[in-house]
């Protein structure tokens, strides 16, 4: 990675981190319904950065979320799984692109990037409501809270996306 990617890397790091905890954990709808819009950190990292450091980064962004949250390693367990997944999503969602390292996050169509964004939220989530609840009485409290947290999250980080997309020539 070059020191440039580092220090933007920093910078999500912390904007993410702060985001959901200074925002985005007071948004609880219905009971269910959570904003988790920190994984953009995970989404983001670059392609061809170090496949461990993503796993570490991932750890240690899970982990501050818990330590804000108060929720017990629930976080670090998802976003290192997601971390862990992350690769094969990638080949998943952009196929031959990503496998020769032409794939970049702005260059693709909005369907392959919809796929990536909605399969790593969504096992993000599922994994963490399992955790959280860790009932099988309760299945259908951790599919629900999944189907539509995460509905809202993915929306909410394609609008962040879209926001803050960068124009490149």
């Amino acid at each position: 990675m070059q020191n440039n990617q580092i220090v933007i890397n920093i910078i999500r790091f912390c904007t993410f981190l702060l985001l959901q905890v200074i925002v985005l954990n007071h948004i609880n709808f219905f009971g269910y319904v959570n904003p988790y819009a920190y994984i953009i950190f995970i989404l983001l990292f670059p392609f061809d950065g170090n496949k461990t450091l993503l796993i570490f980064l991932s750890f240690l962004l899970g982990l501050s979320i818990d330590l804000f949250s108060d929720s017990g390693g629930v976080h670090a367990a998802a976003c290192v799984l997601v971390g862990f997944l992350r690769p094969i999503l990638l080949k998943f969602s952009f196929g031959v692109s990503y496998q020769y390292n032409v794939a970049k996050i702005n260059k693709v169509t909005f369907k392959e990037r919809l796929l990536y964004i909605t399969s790593m939220v969504f096992i993000h989530h599922f994994m963490l409501f399992s955790l959280e609840i860790f009932s099988p009485h309760y299945i259908a409290l951790i599919l629900k809270s999944t189907l539509f947290s995460g509905i809202f999250s993915v929306l909410l980080i394609v609008c962040i996306l879209f926001l803050f997309k960068r124009e490149e020539n």
